[in-house]
């Protein structure tokens, strides 16, 4: 079959890779499309992946948004119109979601973070199939009018590139290594907001501290601001400490053995508080506590490999889904 996925963010241009590797393997053709954005084309680049670069990200303001996923819709229905793909999946591309569901063609999609709710409105009511870990309440999806099935797995989206994985390169950013996550200020979810900055500049007494930005890379003293792109699962498999708002290196670093502290200011860290309870190195902290925690936790790696081996991948279950439409002619 043709199967088309779509990634909006680096995150999802990992998993539409390990995505599109299997199904490749058992057969599929598979077009990978994305948009510009920070995170995107850097990282596939980095993979040696080829994506059609279709539209772009602007979140300067809620018209600079719905002008640009507009765009970006009549775009896919030039690129897709004529030759129309058998299935799409996607991580919550409301653009693909909407030209899937014009042009009938079936959906899967796979979700992870349930406070996005924008992105879930105009998404899961459209997905024939959702696929999400079973750490998340069901009927937290099914507040969404959900029409379609809701597969749950065993295990996070992240287990897709984390198991067998190793690093692609070698960072040479000093000991200890901290590293701290910009808290995503211009997503539509994020209502509650503290300075990652000041934070990431008081750990540095602990130890050397790189500072990810999500928009532009301007030098801020005293922390380690790199210039060009940073494969964030390399790097967390060289720190000794993570510290963020409970993203997907939050889980990079824990799958790893690498200690990851979550800023708690958003509600729903259904992922994130299973990982802990499956045993692996994830704490939460107020914003006035990480410190204090980072400063106890600082440094303590754990062999996690026995905990990752028992999680459930998801393409495993995307693969079975795309194999089930295949078999019923509804692909």
């Amino acid at each position: 079959m043709r199967i088309w996925y779509d990634a909006c963010t680096g995150k999802h241009v990992r998993y539409g890779v390990a995505i599109a590797k299997r199904l490749r393997e058992m057969g599929h053709e598979v077009i990978l499309t994305t948009r510009e954005h920070p995170d995107t084309t850097p990282l596939a680049n980095f993979l040696g992946e080829k994506f059609i670069v279709i539209g772009k990200y602007n979140p300067k303001s809620l018209l600079s948004r719905l002008k640009e996923g507009l765009r970006r819709q009549l775009l896919f229905c030039k690129v897709f119109g004529k030759a129309v793909p058998d299935v799409a999946i996607c991580h919550g591309s409301v653009d693909q979601m909407r030209v899937a569901f014009g042009l009938g063609i079936p959906t899967i999609t796979t979700v992870d973070t349930p406070y996005a709710e924008a992105v879930h409105k105009l998404t899961l009511p459209l997905a024939d199939y959702i696929v999400a870990s079973r750490a998340i309440p069901k009927e937290e999806l099914q507040a969404y009018n959900v029409k379609g099935e809701i597969v749950l797995f065993d295990g996070v989206d992240e287990v897709a590139w984390v198991r067998g994985f190793r690093p692609l390169v070698k960072y040479g950013f000093g000991s200890p290594l901290i590293v701290v996550r910009e808290i995503e200020e211009k997503a539509v979810y994020a209502k509650e907001k503290f300075s990652s900055v000041s934070l990431a500049k008081r750990l540095t007494k602990l130890g050397k501290v790189v500072f990810l930005p999500r928009y532009g890379r301007k030098a801020i003293k005293g922390l380690i601001v790199p210039e060009g792109f940073i494969d964030s699962a390399s790097l967390m498999a060289q720190a000794d400490l993570f510290v963020g708002v409970g993203g997907t290196i939050t889980r990079e670093s824990a799958l790893q053995g690498t200690p990851a502290i979550v800023v708690d200011v958003f509600s729903g860290q259904y992922v994130n508080d299973y990982l802990k309870e499956k045993g692996f190195p994830v704490f939460k902290a107020e914003p006035p506590s990480v410190f204090r925690l980072a400063k106890k936790v600082l440094g303590s790696k754990k062999d996690v490999s026995g905990l990752l081996a028992k999680l459930e991948n998801p393409v495993d279950v995307i693969a079975n889904i795309v194999e089930k439409l295949a078999r019923t002619g509804k692909g």
